[in-house]
């Protein structure tokens, strides 16, 4: 069975490889979603409470190798290639790009099993740690945000910028800060992102969203947790 609750993304635009890999999940006790593009995926991390993301890099729309980039701009979630791609070469520059391991086709589930539980518990250190504030439970190793111990939805982004603020508790985070620690660098400017996933938060996870009592605005500056 899976160590955590989060799905595994899997990018491959050929049918028959792509249910192949997610029924072999499924049987494993994972959760999955699926994309048949590059474009598909990069909205589905965006959405889905993603663990885990297994690649093709031969994308009708966008090679591999610019996925991880796109990816690796704003997100250290671990990538699995699955490619028919076998020259060293080819291996080496998917790892170079932030891939964070290889396996080439044809595979066993097996051994596709095996390469993801290490990704997982590579990513996942042991000991951390459980935030509690008001009704709220933040588990940030299993990726978990309960209330009076109900699940709490939350998107990949919102998770990202919560840990963030509970990473730096009773500091002022500027919006600047917050974008490029959970959007990336690129996305510094727009701030505007910013306000929009921090009112969701408050909506989920606060009392009363419009009198916060832990996430706090810090006029002019940006955001601060306050526990």
């Amino acid at each position: 069975m899976t160590e955590a609750v989060g799905a595994v993304l899997v990018v491959e635009d050929e049918p028959g490889i792509r249910r192949f890999v997610c029924d072999g999940l499924h049987r494993a006790g994972y959760r999955t979603t699926e994309a048949a593009t590059a474009h598909e995926g990069l909205a589905a991390m965006a959405s889905a409470e993603t663990q885990l993301v297994i690649l093709d890099l031969g994308l009708p729309d966008m090679d591999g190798l610019s996925f991880i980039g796109e990816v690796r701009r704003w997100s250290s979630l671990p990538i699995l290639i699955l490619s028919a791609r076998s020259r060293e070469q080819d291996k080496i520059a998917a790892l170079d790009a932030g891939a964070d391991d290889y396996l080439t086709k044809p595979f066993g589930v097996g051994e596709l099993l095996a390469r993801i539980r290490v990704l997982i518990r590579r990513h996942v250190p042991d000991g951390a740690p459980i935030h509690r504030f008001g009704a709220i439970e933040v588990d940030l190793a299993r990726r978990l945000a309960m209330r009076d111990g109900a699940d709490v939805h939350l998107t990949q982004i919102e998770f990202r910028l919560l840990a963030v603020l509970l990473g730096n508790s009773g500091k002022v985070m500027t919006h600047r800060h917050l974008m490029r620690e959970v959007w990336g660098p690129g996305h510094a400017d727009q701030e505007h992102y910013v306000r929009i996933y921090v009112r969701r938060l408050r909506q989920k996870l606060e009392d009363d969203a419009t009198r916060p009592r832990h996430i706090l605005t810090e006029t002019g500056v940006g955001y601060r947790f306050q526990p």
